[in-house]
């Protein structure tokens, strides 16, 4: 009788161990099947994100294959006729016989501005060598008065507002970028088109062989 309980005892505990080797291992199985799925969450976003990387360069750079030779391509300036600050309507036609810097800006976009004091350089420099700079501002007009008044716009400065989105897209701007700029010879041929900022030495290289 004492046999069988000392013997019924130990495979108690050998059955209680049974149970406790089980629990572990199916804790570390769960552990380990959980890291799986993880490393497989991870390698798949890590897939998804290169491919999609991969094919988002590839889209910018189809992109800029498209614009680039969209600019190469000399086309005549379209017509246009916008209100200045002043409230007077100007035509495009007022420019005919000029190398142009045509330039579609907002008084809210941090390049834009950036770019305009080269610019007013620029048209000092340039303005008795038959070269103009037409601003088009894609804003709301007191906007643009309160911007360019403190530092001095000598060039004009003409108010699209909503319109000039279409005007732009007219000039090549086909992705609606702003900055958007673009060079025009006498014979009102857009020679170049910019979808970025652009500096005083920038534009003077692509004027000089024009004026």
């Amino acid at each position: 009788m004492l046999l069988s309980l000392i013997y019924q005892k130990e495979n108690i505990y050998d059955v209680h161990k049974l149970a406790v080797i089980i629990l572990q291992t199916k804790y570390v199985l769960s552990i380990q099947v959980k890291s799986m799925k993880n490393i497989i969450i991870v390698v798949v976003v890590a897939v998804i994100g290169l491919s999609g990387g991969y094919f988002f360069n590839q889209y910018l750079g189809k992109i800029d294959t498209d614009l680039s030779e969209s600019s190469s391509q000399s086309t005549h300036r379209p017509d246009f006729a916008l209100k200045d600050i002043n409230g007077k309507l100007r035509h495009a036609k007022e420019w005919d016989g000029k190398v142009l810097l045509i330039n579609f800006w907002a008084s809210w976009c941090p390049p834009c501005v950036r770019e305009i004091p080269d610019f007013v350089r620029l048209h000092e420099s340039y303005k008795d060598k038959g070269f103009d700079i037409i601003g088009i501002a894609l804003d709301e007009e007191q906007s643009v008065i309160d911007f360019i008044d403190p530092i001095g716009v000598d060039y004009p400065i003409l108010i699209a507002t909503d319109s000039g989105i279409a005007l732009s897209q007219a000039y090549g701007n086909r992705l609606g970028v702003l900055p958007f700029s673009v060079i025009v010879d006498r014979k009102g041929n857009i020679v170049s088109s910019h979808r970025s900022e652009l500096s005083y030495e920038g534009v003077e290289q692509l004027i000089k062989p024009l004026l």
